[in-house]
């Protein structure tokens, strides 16, 4: 809390009326430079490298301040990050296509730089969020990026207030259902995506360090998520962990409502924006891409090989693959 009073009073002194959108260096914000591990051409070797990159905030209407990054300019791009994730984490994507696009990263409430509170930990809730900050930077019309568990925000956006504002939508890797119903048969679970029968075993391994199997949750996206198979991912990894310090147990609250949600139904019904879904050969999700792009009426699937790392955190470990196809989705 103390970091966000030095952050009002930082922005409340640029304020010129009441009424503008207030932005705040990324450097002002952060209290420093960071020097990236892997120098990469073509990327920033360090955070002030990063031209333009801003770190703002707004308070939603239930009282929560939320942290925005945003970089770029022209049309809107928004990405809405997985659970525990945050704007950090997105430094490379943010920084290719802040070459071509006004790019937004929202960081959920409980996550990343935004507020900590005991409240309004549902997807539900977090869909409201997105709506508030799209209202709040009187945004008519954008592009919707989701990945991991921002993917079912967006989901719970749409089913709450349609696509009116929405020009495309993009998901990664996002289960439509992850808790996997007795009576489904294994084709259900597959087209699902279903990878656990114990919601509570599953939050209890991620938040409380209880024992996990595969009978708990998928294991897969564990392992590969341990792996410094790419110095993209490693360097975004480490300014994430830099700034940001995660708390367990503000991440706990919403895991649950996040794994007994199912989407099968706004998938089927509600979202009629042309859509691409990316996953690849080493995510367990891939059968539930395949059916969402298959029951979505103008969707496209982007499935990465292994090569490619295609895990569930392809758009991290291979940012210009993922930007290059993204583009090219959002400009055809």
């Amino acid at each position: 809390m103390r970091f966000l009073s030095r952050f009002a009073l930082t922005v409340a002194s640029l304020a010129i009326s009441t009424s503008m959108v207030l932005a705040a260096p990324a450097l002002e914000v952060l209290g420093k430079d960071f020097e990236f591990p892997n120098k990469i051409e073509g990327m920033p070797s360090k955070l002030s490298d990063f031209q333009g990159l801003q770190i703002n905030t707004f308070d939603t209407s239930d009282g929560v301040t939320l942290s925005y990054w945003e970089a770029g300019e022209g049309e809107t791009l928004i990405f809405v990050p997985g659970w525990s994730a945050n704007g950090a984490e997105y430094v490379n994507v943010m920084y290719l296509l802040a070459q071509k696009y006004r790019v937004i990263v929202l960081d959920p409430r409980n996550q990343g730089l935004s507020e900590k509170v005991e409240y309004g930990s549902r997807i539900s809730r977090f869909g409201a969020d997105l709506k508030e900050l799209v209202d709040h930077l009187g945004i008519e019309e954008a592009n919707f990026s989701g990945w991991s568990m921002g993917a079912s925000v967006i989901w719970s956006y749409i089913d709450l207030f349609g696509t009116k504002t929405i020009r495309k939508a993009v998901f990664v890797d996002e289960p439509i259902s992850i808790y996997s119903h007795s009576d489904w048969s294994e084709q259900e679970r597959l087209d699902a995506g279903g990878t656990t029968t114990s919601a509570e075993r599953m939050v209890a391994g991620y938040t409380a360090g209880a024992p996990l199997n595969s009978l708990v949750t998928d294991l897969k996206a564990l392992e590969r998520s341990m792996l410094k198979d790419s110095p993209y991912f490693v360097n975004s990894g480490a300014f994430a962990s830099e700034f940001i310090k995660t708390e367990p147990e503000a991440t706990r609250r919403v895991l649950f409502d996040h794994v007994t949600n199912d989407w099968r139904d706004v998938i089927a019904h509600k979202i009629d924006v042309p859509v691409a879904i990316f996953s690849g050969e080493e995510s367990t999700n891939l059968p539930s891409q395949r059916w969402a792009a298959s029951t979505i009426p103008d969707a496209t699937l982007y499935s990465y090989t292994s090569a490619e790392q295609g895990d569930h955190f392809l758009m991290f470990k291979n940012p210009i693959k993922f930007t290059n196809d993204l583009t090219s989705f959002l400009e055809r």
